[in-house]
């Protein structure tokens, strides 16, 4: 991937700057453009990266092939609405019903974050995250929640800034609806709940 073209994308932002009646070198915003052409070239490094990366070093669950379920919770990840180019932040659940493999528990928040780190929509990008951890580890069943705050719904037309958009997507032995309804109570609570 060649990664975001900086010099042109200062100068959309010099030419938006323009657009909406500003100066772009007046003082406080002579720096904007690199610092949004910065913040572009983070914000969208995922674009041609292949999330089936992080998950192709693994090892063996063991002899039966039948591991319980992996369930990582709380992961935080940002992407960018491709409606408005505004943010949406929030918390993705992943959890996964090992196949012959597992991987290391770190792999998990990297695929999410190489998925998000492009123009997204938040449907779309739960269902990349339930597809790439299906196809990479080859799971017999994924469960995915994404939980995000919308910038473009807290900040925009109807304002709700308190308002979050719970996307669901799920795959194989833990698309059952008892299978389901365990891991949502086990997002839902503490560890020391789960144990209970």
């Amino acid at each position: 991937m060649a990664g975001v073209d900086k010099p042109r994308v200062e100068a959309a932002v010099i030419e938006l700057l323009a657009a909406i009646g500003e100066d772009a070198q007046r003082p406080g915003l002579e720096r904007t453009p690199a610092r949004v052409a910065e913040a572009y070239s983070e914000f969208f490094s995922g674009i041609g990266e292949d999330p089936l990366e992080h998950l192709r070093e693994s090892v063996p669950v063991g002899d039966d092939g039948n591991g319980e379920v992996v369930l990582l919770r709380d992961i935080s990840f940002r992407s960018i609405c491709e409606h408005h180019l505004l943010p949406f932040l929030g918390k993705a659940h992943v959890a996964y019903l090992p196949g012959e493999r597992v991987v290391g528990l770190g792999r998990l928040p990297l695929v999410v974050d190489t998925l998000a780190s492009r123009p997204q929509l938040q449907e779309r990008l739960t269902e990349q995250i339930a597809d790439a951890l299906e196809r990479g580890l080859e799971a017999r069943g994924v469960l995915v929640v994404l939980d995000a705050v919308h910038g473009c719904v807290a900040a925009r037309g109807v304002r709700q800034a308190n308002s979050s958009t719970v996307t669901v997507a799920s795959r194989g032995a833990l698309a059952e609806p008892a299978r389901r309804a365990e891991l949502f109570a086990l997002i839902g609570h503490g560890a020391a709940d789960a144990h209970a």
